[in-house]
Formats: C-alpha cells, structure tokens, sequence
C-alpha cells in the first residue's frame, strides 16, 4: 500500500465516522420527546391556574410549558389585553361576566361545542351561560365556579349572625369589616341586602343605585382596609379583620382547611355566583394545544385538580367532575356542599333561586361603579 493510497482510505473512514453519526444523531433527536423544548403557552389569569398544582400533569404530557401573567378583577384583564399586541395571550381565563367584552372588543377565538362535555355539566344554565354564545356560535366555556356571600371569624361572629349582610354593621366589628378590593362583588352584596335580587342585584334603576350607595356609605366607619388577593387572605389569618365583605369560601376555604376559625356562608339576603372560563386569545398559534387543555380541565381529572386548586377552591361544573371529586377527596366534597342531599349545595341554591351571577351594571356604566367605588375607599 503507497503512502498516498493510505492516507485516501484514512480520510474516507474519517468521513463515513462523520456521516454515520450525523445520519445516528437526528434519529436520537426526534424520537426523544423529552429532550425537545417545551412549547411555551402564555396565560392570562387569576393568580393560581398556572401553577403546577393545576397544570404539570398537562405540561408533562404534552411537552408545554405555561407562562401566566396574573391579574385580579375583570376590569384589570380588559386593561392588559388592550395594551397588548394581538395574539400575545394564548388563553384567557375570565370572569364570566366579562366575556362578552372580550368578544366584543375581537380579543377571543370562536371555540367548536362539540369539543366539550356539555352533555356532562351540573346545570343548564351552565352551558348556555350569559354572554358565552353570540349569533349561535361560542367563544367561550365554563370551567370553575363559586359563590360569594358572608365570610366571617366564628369566634367574634356566631352562625346565625352571618346569615344576614347586617352582620357588617355589628358594633362589635367597628374597624374590623375588610374589603375584597374589586367593586362588583361588594356593591353586588350591598345592592342584595337592599333587596334588589329580582331581576338582578347588577340590574337597578337610579334610585335603587342611588340608594346602594347611601347603604355602602353608611358601612364605611366598620371598614378597616381594602385589600388584595394576599391581603385579604393574611388579614383574614391573622385576625386582623374579623368579617370581609365582597369574597366567598375561594378565600376563607383554603384558610379553613388550614384550621383558621374563619367560614363563608350565602346569607338570606341571597348570595353571587363568581364564573371562571376559558377563552382562546384572538391571534394564537397554540390554539389547538389551547384547546386540548381546555378539554383537560373539563375531564374528570382536571376537574378535581381545578376544585382543589391550592390559590383557592372552586366548585365542579360536571358530573364526572364531582364524582371524581368524592372518589379522590370526600372530605373537600362534603365541605363544599358537592354531595347529594347537602344544604349548601351549589346547584341546590342555585335552584332555590338563592344564587345571583354575578354582572357588569347593566343600567348604569362601569364607571359609574368604579368611580362610586374610589370615593368610598377615599370617605
């Protein structure tokens, strides 16, 4: 062999090595999903539906990993959308009452109703919810739920006195009455222990809303702090506020179970029913991964981890849901209300016509409300 023939059969070896483990390695590659970047889903959010809790069964599944931006209060999501790029939001979870705007606005996708179990959920009303249908199409589908009401310290407020609003204005909790800081759900509570349920505690003529405001004026010297999510939660903990209007057992629920002596009940005045749904951010390309989730947390499994979810609890909407909600943790179940024959069940009070959903004022603007709302925090 010449020296010249030798070094020809040294390089041609060298270059089927390269060739043979360039040809090996993309076989590696595309059949390792683990080893592929996750597909990034932004979400926009009440604080807690991105959280691993909720979403890593999904994210491991499905190679995806979230990326929540949170808010608090549906005038606060319209804001971020507004002055965001269209298509910068994958899906949007929101305030039942505020999908219509987002419609409205051309903030969300047409979603397919064959996609979800509506044959499955707890109550009609459910899957025709207000403002989730325009013309016959939907654009948007209920997930979670929970119900507003008196939520109180049982050692400075008995049972019997938070069955009634009036329980706010008790001598004894000068100072120590706490605001949620969201308008709707506290001037909704005022609006209902003025009386006005029927047609809704949101639908009032200028007298009625005239005379919501005297109501909330005359509870401001009570009135220790408006507060936030972690506020309200850590004054409720700590006793610094010992009765908090405008919140339900998505707060005093986990504290609860935590074994702080605080509970939420829907007084006889009538209690309102918060909404959680999802919705496809207009412009995502991750509309189909969207979907998926959204069917995910319909499924049993996201029902529960959605009912437990440890930001704050919230009600099943489907029957697989809430019986698989009792086979993983009946004790939640019970405490819920979500067994058969309970007196706080919340389809049962929804029936009794005790429950009110929540809404956008609907003869007067949300400026009127919101503007309402400063000045009482200013009083």
């Amino acid at each position: 062999m010449t020296e010249q023939t030798d070094l020809l059969r040294r390089k041609f070896i060298k270059q089927s090595t390269i060739v043979s483990s360039a040809l090996a390695m993309p076989m590696i590659l595309t059949t390792n999903k683990a080893s592929a970047d996750p597909v990034e889903i932004n979400m926009l959010a009440w604080y807690g539906h991105g959280e691993p809790d909720v979403v890593s069964a999904f994210e491991a599944e499905n190679n995806v990993k979230f990326k929540p931006k949170y808010y608090a209060g549906g005038d606060n999501m319209m804001a971020l959308i507004a002055q965001s790029p269209p298509g910068t939001y994958d899906i949007i979870l929101s305030d039942g009452e505020f999908v219509q705007q987002l419609n409205e606005a051309g903030y969300i996708e047409e979603l397919n109703a064959d996609d979800y179990p509506f044959d499955d959920f707890l109550f009609e009303d459910f899957t025709k919810f207000p403002g989730h249908w325009k013309d016959g199409k939907l654009f948007s589908t209920m997930v979670r739920f929970g119900h507003l009401g008196v939520s109180y310290n049982k050692n400075h407020v008995t049972a019997e006195e938070a069955m009634s609003y009036q329980c706010f204005w008790k001598p004894e909790l000068l100072g120590k009455v706490g605001h949620f800081d969201w308008h709707l759900p506290s001037l909704g509570m005022m609006s209902l222990y003025n009386g006005n349920a029927k047609p809704s505690p949101f639908d009032i003529d200028g007298s009625a809303w005239d005379k919501v405001q005297e109501t909330t004026m005359s509870l401001r010297p009570q009135v220790g702090g408006f507060f936030d999510y972690g506020g309200t939660f850590n004054s409720l903990k700590n006793g610094e506020m010992l009765a908090m209007c405008g919140i339900g057992d998505w707060i005093t629920g986990v504290l609860e179970k935590d074994g702080a002596p605080v509970a939420s009940v829907v007084p006889k005045e009538g209690g309102i029913q918060w909404t959680e749904s999802y919705c496809i951010g207009k412009g995502s390309e991750k509309a189909a991964l969207v979907n998926k989730f959204i069917q995910y947390m319909l499924s049993p499994a996201g029902q529960v981890r959605s009912a437990q979810m440890a930001a704050y609890p919230g009600f099943c909407v489907t029957q697989g849901g809430v019986s698989a909600l009792q086979a993983a943790n009946m004790v939640e179940a019970e405490r819920t209300g979500q067994v058969e024959g309970a007196v706080n069940n919340p389809i049962r009070l929804i029936e009794e016509g005790r429950i009110h959903y929540r809404d956008i004022p609907q003869q007067q603007s949300l400026e009127d409300w919101n503007d309402f709302w400063s000045e009482y925090k200013n009083a």
